[in-house]
């Protein structure tokens, strides 16, 4: 009977130790299973590509609108969208001192011809004595200098009179060209100073888009290279284009290189103020070198910016690291990397928001 339980003890314990084996070698089948994982080789831009710049639509010519002198607006006959012809009466003035001054300045002017034409007729009468010799010469020395006197006093009165009717014409606003009235920045009853700008008008008529480009392609761009243009207004429709200005230095603000393009498709759709996305067709490999791209697929976003995730190691087994980077613009490879990758890296291409910093996968 002791025997028989002896048997029973070891026979249980070796199947223990046998449960206790199969559990284990499970738990080591688990530990080995790897993720695949789908990866690309971090590559340059090629020399052929499609950019893309966003901008802001203007018609060629915009007139500030401002009064020449200063005063309380008394008439505003502008509205925002508003068609006018050159000449049109926009706005006026109370111009209240305009009109004392010069009302001032025509008394004065008055005043100062009587005491010329005084002069003059003592002077002629005093070269009539002095020629009879009835007169010294002192005296009619001194009748020619009142005179010159009162002359100049009479000029400066008329330059007076001048003055004060072009402050006058001053409160006046008139349209200085065909346009459109794009924006109305003062009221009735607002008291505004010398070149202060009441409107904005729209006097061209072909359409203009300023953007800024950065030192990576400025060298590929010229005056008078033909681009594309969309309007996020206009959906899918591209409008021809050329551009009309490049700027020879860097704007500091933006730290980009102002151009204009202008668009040569006449549409009355396209408004001034329009967001626009100018499309460039580059070919030139020189400018492509040593720009990195990746996949917009490799590219993840959290609270530290942008990252990928790099992949270390062998087909079998390899390991993901968070790696942060700083891209570009957007271009129909990807995005550019200005820093954190260096080409010939391999990145992860799927999957991103499953994978943790330093897990352990297989390269699919």
């Amino acid at each position: 009977m002791i025997k028989l339980s002896n048997q029973i003890f070891k026979i249980s314990c070796l199947l223990a130790v046998l449960f206790m084996m199969s559990c284990g070698e499970k738990e080591v089948k688990e530990e080995v299973i790897l993720r695949p994982v789908k990866y690309s080789e971090v590559t340059y831009l090629g020399g052929e590509k499609t950019r893309q710049f966003s901008g802001t639509a203007k018609t060629e010519k915009i007139v500030n609108l401002s009064f020449r002198s200063s005063g309380i607006i008394t008439k505003l006959d502008m509205n925002l969208g508003q068609k006018v012809k050159k000449g049109t009466l926009l706005g006026t003035l109370d111009n209240v001192a305009a009109r004392l001054n010069y009302e001032s300045a025509i008394e004065s002017k008055n005043s100062t011809e009587s005491q010329m034409n005084t002069a003059k007729l003592a002077l002629n009468r005093m070269r009539t004595l002095y020629e009879k010799g009835s007169s010294s010469l002192s005296d009619y020395e001194a009748a020619k200098n009142s005179y010159r006197t009162a002359l100049a006093s009479f000029e400066s009165s008329k330059r007076s009179v001048a003055i004060q009717q072009d402050q006058i014409r001053f409160g006046y606003l008139y349209a200085p060209e065909d346009g459109v009235i794009a924006s109305v920045t003062s009221e009735v009853d607002e008291n505004v100073s010398p070149g202060q700008v009441v409107g904005v008008l729209n006097a061209g008529t072909a359409i203009e888009i300023s953007l800024g480009l950065p030192e990576s392609v400025i060298n590929a761009v010229k005056k008078d290279m033909e681009v594309k243009v969309s309007f996020t207004a206009i959906e899918g429709e591209t409008f021809n284009a050329v551009i009309t200005e490049v700027a020879p230095a860097l704007n500091a603000n933006t730290s980009t290189y102002p151009i204009t393009v202008m668009v040569t498709d006449s549409d009355e759709r396209i408004k001034s103020g329009m967001a626009a996305n100018v499309l460039f067709e580059f070919v030139n490999e020189d400018m492509a070198k040593n720009i990195i791209v990746v996949p917009t697929n490799a590219v993840g976003e959290d609270g530290n910016g942008r990252f990928v995730f790099l992949v270390e190691g062998e087909q079998n087994k390899a390991t993901v690291k968070k790696q942060s980077i700083t891209i570009g613009n957007l271009t129909s490879e990807g995005f550019e990397v200005k820093t954190g990758l260096k080409a010939g890296q391999k990145i992860a291409t799927a999957g991103l928001q499953t994978l943790l910093d330093g897990q352990d996968v297989k390269l699919n």
